[in-house]
């Protein structure tokens, strides 16, 4: 009997085993997923980073997976290249989910946040899994609409565009897979488009708006989504500088500066997004006003703690 039971239990370690094991794989091999509910519009959570000698704010950001960005913004006491040893480093490793159709599944780019989300289904477990990218330059800004996946290459070559070509003539008409290849080792066409959802040899280009249009994703994040995407995957390219959610009994606020939006009126924006979802007689409309002027692009709350008159948010405008 002894040894029965013992049997019994090894099994139950190999199998327990097993599982971590293929969870610790899967969190490799795919990155981080969050699942969601019916109600999650908030994922992820912050965190503190310790500042070692000689380290960047752009390698800091590359570690946590977050774009130069998102990291410079939620920082700006830090200067983004020498931040100084010893001292904190805010990870915003927390994003409140953009505004996406019901049962939505596919990719959602928010370029005023710089960051991909991908909404997928196992079973019948909703989850999403979301990355840093980089856009398009002034001038050569990514398109915004929706789209598809039309192509999926490994080790793609890159046919440099006349446009590029004439910028700089020393380039050849194509560029071969490798080291020097900009499209990086994956890429995803997106329909009636020349552009791209691709790697980069340039790390330090995510989180940073210095593309001629395409997506660039980190070199080991464009493996991840490539892996994960089948052809025909819906895209929606989106322009939200101002995000409103809400956890439990809180609201949040996540705003970001978007320099493409130059007549841009974030408050009447946000006003009006959380009017619309009857929020905003649950909010302080100093902490609104304080979260819109700082545009850190982290999700602060907003609401009400005491029980008090609030300032008409017309006064906020004075």
């Amino acid at each position: 009997m002894k040894s029965i039971l013992n049997s019994r239990q090894m099994k139950k370690w190999v199998s327990l085993i097993f599982f971590l094991n293929l969870i610790f794989y899967l969190d490799i091999l795919y990155g981080e997923s969050f699942t969601l509910s019916s109600n999650t519009e908030i994922i992820g959570a912050l965190k503190k980073h310790i500042i070692k000698k000689n380290e960047s704010l752009i390698e800091i950001a590359r570690l946590y997976d977050l774009g130069y960005n998102e990291i410079v913004d939620a920082n700006p006491q830090l200067d983004p290249f020498v931040p100084g040893e010893n001292k904190v480093a805010i990870i915003p490793t927390f994003w409140i989910i953009p505004d996406k159709p019901n049962n939505f599944q596919g990719i959602i780019i928010n370029l005023s946040e710089m960051r991909l989300y991908y909404f997928y289904k196992k079973g019948k477990n909703q989850f999403v899994v979301t990355y840093p990218i980089g856009i398009g330059d002034d001038g050569v800004e990514t398109p915004m609409g929706k789209y598809k996946i039309s192509h999926k290459v490994v080790n793609p070559p890159w046919y440099v565009p006349e446009s590029i070509r004439q910028e700089r003539p020393e380039l050849p008409a194509v560029v071969p897979p490798g080291p020097e290849n900009p499209l990086g080792t994956h890429a995803m066409r997106l329909s009636n488009l020349s552009y791209l959802i691709h790697g980069t040899n340039r790390p330090w280009a995510v989180g940073r708006k210095v593309t001629h249009g395409c997506i660039r994703l980190y070199p080991e994040d464009i493996p991840k989504l490539f892996d994960m995407v089948p052809i025909g995957t819906d895209v929606m390219i989106i322009r939200q500088p101002v995000k409103v959610g809400k956890s439990g009994e809180e609201v949040y606020i996540e705003v970001h500066k978007d320099e493409q939006l130059k007549n841009f009126d974030y408050l009447q924006n946000a006003i009006e997004q959380l009017a619309k979802r009857g929020l905003l007689k649950y909010v302080d409309t100093f902490k609104l006003y304080h979260a819109v002027k700082q545009k850190n692009g982290i999700p602060v709350i907003i609401s009400i703690k005491e029980k008090e008159p609030q300032p008409l948010v017309e006064d906020l405008w004075l």
